[in-house]
């Protein structure tokens, strides 16, 4: 097959096993319905290697096929040796009742090296930032969130997404419309949140409107019910992601669904179902992560709706400059004095525990 291949970004979003592309992977990643990558720390032994990875992805098609990651600091960072240890949004939140106008400083310092590091290996997109807020009982979200005060995580997740613009990334708000109040871990079972539209509007949908507003680039949503707004969780609600996010916030993003293998999307049926429904609902990109046999299976039925607008809008995800520039752009002294201000941060062993390898979100 000569390369690359000038092909369309699709709508499917997968991931490989390794450190390298095997056959079987190529042939995958070149298939029409595919259009980006998500990597996981299995991914990653070394700054070149990673390198080696991304340029190998990218070389396979034009444009380039998507590569994301989830890299939001503390215990969400898949690649540590030769990267700045990010610190938990939690400890910006910290901050910034001790100082406001320090903390967000930092935060957008955080979220330039966040992104030039990332862009300089090759990479488009980091899922991030968290948007949810710390109600306390969400022991997956716990320090991933800046902040209870929907004012707080808004003032610190505007200044996170400007810095990672300033690194040449695009944002992603997760998990539309609040995965913090909720007990359950999507990843194993479907957490319910009963509050009213009305207070989800007073408290956790303020971050998203926000950052909307402010230019937020993709959204992932929850795979959460909310009964008292519609009974289907919200990655697969048409209520939620259309009338809500697109017409009520005026969101013009790409909408990713989380992981459609995670258990919280398992009500909805079989891989087709359940990316049927997502994309019924008005998810831009579906994510197939761990499950290389279900991906076959989905890329071999899929056929997706009418999507005019997924290729600018997957456009407005590829990341700004070449990799080669960002390299430059980390080796200079202003760069490396945001890095040293990063790095200086006091992380707590606790939040420095990875999560799961496979866990997506």
């Amino acid at each position: 097959m000569p390369f690359p291949l000038n092909l369309a970004r699709g709508p499917v979003m997968a991931d490989v096993a390794g450190f390298a592309l095997t056959d079987a992977e190529r042939a995958r990643l070149c298939h029409p319905l595919v259009g980006g990558v998500i990597l996981f720390r299995r991914n990653f032994e070394s700054v070149e290697q990673l390198k080696a990875l991304t340029a190998e992805i990218r070389a396979l098609r034009s444009p380039h096929l998507l590569i994301a990651v989830d890299h939001e600091g503390g215990r969400v960072q898949r690649f540590l040796p030769g990267f700045t240890r990010l610190p938990p949004m939690q400890m910006l939140g910290q901050a910034f009742d001790a100082d406001p106008q320090a903390a967000l400083a930092l935060a957008h310092d955080v979220g330039e090296v966040l992104a030039a590091e990332l862009a300089a290996c090759g990479i488009d997109l980091s899922f991030t930032p968290v948007l949810d807020l710390d109600w306390g009982r969400c022991a997956v979200i716990g320090n991933r969130s800046f902040h209870r005060d929907p004012q707080v995580v808004t003032q610190l997740a505007v200044a996170l997404q400007q810095g990672l613009a300033a690194g040449g990334m695009g944002s992603c708000g997760k998990h539309f419309p609040g995965h913090g109040f909720v007990e359950g871990d999507s990843h194993h079972v479907i957490p319910v949140d009963n509050r009213s539209l009305a207070e989800l509007r007073e408290d956790d949908l303020k971050p998203f409107a926000a950052l909307a507003a402010a230019g937020m680039t993709s959204v992932m949503p929850a795979h959460v019910v909310y009964p008292a707004i519609d009974s289907l969780p919200a990655g697969f609600s048409r209520l939620w992601l259309q009338d809500i996010l697109r017409a009520e916030l005026g969101f013009d993003g790409v909408i990713f669904s989380d992981d459609l293998t995670m258990e919280g999307a398992a009500g909805v049926g079989n891989i087709g179902a359940r990316a049927d429904a997502a994309f019924a609902a008005g998810c831009d990109m579906v994510l197939v992560c761990n499950r290389p046999d279900l991906a076959d299976e989905l890329l071999a039925s899929l056929q997706p709706p009418a999507q005019p607008e997924l290729a600018a809008r997957l456009a407005r995800m590829q990341g700004r400059d070449t990799p080669q520039a960002w390299r430059e752009h980390l080796a200079s002294d202003v760069f490396a004095a945001k890095r040293a201000r990063v790095a200086a941060l006091s992380i707590p062993p606790e939040a420095c525990r990875g999560v799961a390898v496979g866990e997506a979100s």
